[in-house]
């Protein structure tokens, strides 16, 4: 993102999910249930549930509760019927919104998604409206402070794990994959002992969209807000340039 890291927004997030613990857990959790219900549960066997669980991790949730969620998922596998749903929409002068959501009522899902986007002067549109305008990518953010490795041997280690791009920032690096060989470059990078600050299946903006207009600016944190809120969605992508000091 123009003018600040993507680090600075990881910590960000770190930051409010730690004073909301119990919403980061709860978008985990239904994550660890779907891949159980995939794959089975020993995430040796099952590299969704191996990703998953490195994310929780890297949240801080105790080994204990991610435990707890495997096997409470692996004894309900009849009972698990999360549904994969996915909205996009525009908010304030075009701005473009994805929500990704993991859901057992669509519909109660679908009315608090039009809500949000509705009480910040947006609206939700049809599938594929806006993911054009997003790159699908793998990406892992490595905080500089927490790393021994040089730059170059991070990543060399990287290329050969199969990363496909590599970016030095001034307090992190970026690591870069195809969305399919994400799993192997997480597992090669945690084999090689590399702590990671964020890994994940994310969407990267193609360009970022700056909001002036104090109500666009309103509007548009009113949208966020209520949907980081909603214990149903896993997950928001926006093409807002944020600036640092609304992080």
């Amino acid at each position: 993102m123009s003018g600040h890291s993507k680090f600075a927004n990881i910590k960000h997030k770190k930051e409010k999910n730690d004073a909301a613990k119990g919403k980061v857990f709860t978008i985990i959790g239904r994550e660890i249930a779907v891949a159980v219900k995939e794959g089975g549960p020993d995430p040796e066997n099952n590299s969704k549930l191996r990703d998953v669980v490195a994310k929780a991790k890297a949240a801080n949730m105790p080994n204990d509760t991610i435990e707890r969620g495997i096997k409470k998922a692996a004894g309900d596998l009849g009972s698990v019927n999360y549904e994969s749903v996915t909205y996009e929409g525009y908010g304030p002068s075009g701005t473009a919104i994805i929500v990704k959501a993991l859901t057992d009522n669509k519909n109660r899902t679908a009315a608090n998604v039009r809500s949000a986007f509705s009480k910040g002067n947006g609206n939700v549109g049809t599938q594929g409206c806006v993911s054009f305008m997003f790159d699908e990518k793998g990406q892992i953010i490595v905080d500089k402070e927490e790393c021994d490795m040089d730059a170059d041997d991070l990543m060399m280690t990287a290329l050969d794990a199969g990363a496909d791009d590599f970016k030095e920032e001034e307090d992190s690096y970026e690591i870069l994959t195809d969305p399919a060989s994400f799993s192997q470059v997480r597992q090669g990078l945690e084999d090689a002992g590399v702590p990671m600050a964020s890994a994940e299946v994310t969407m990267i903006p193609q360009t970022y969209v700056t909001l002036t207009d104090e109500q666009d600016i309103y509007h548009i944190k009113k949208t966020l807000e209520m949907l980081e809120d909603d214990d149903d969605v896993q997950e928001v992508y926006h093409n807002w340039d944020m600036p640092e000091d609304e992080d």
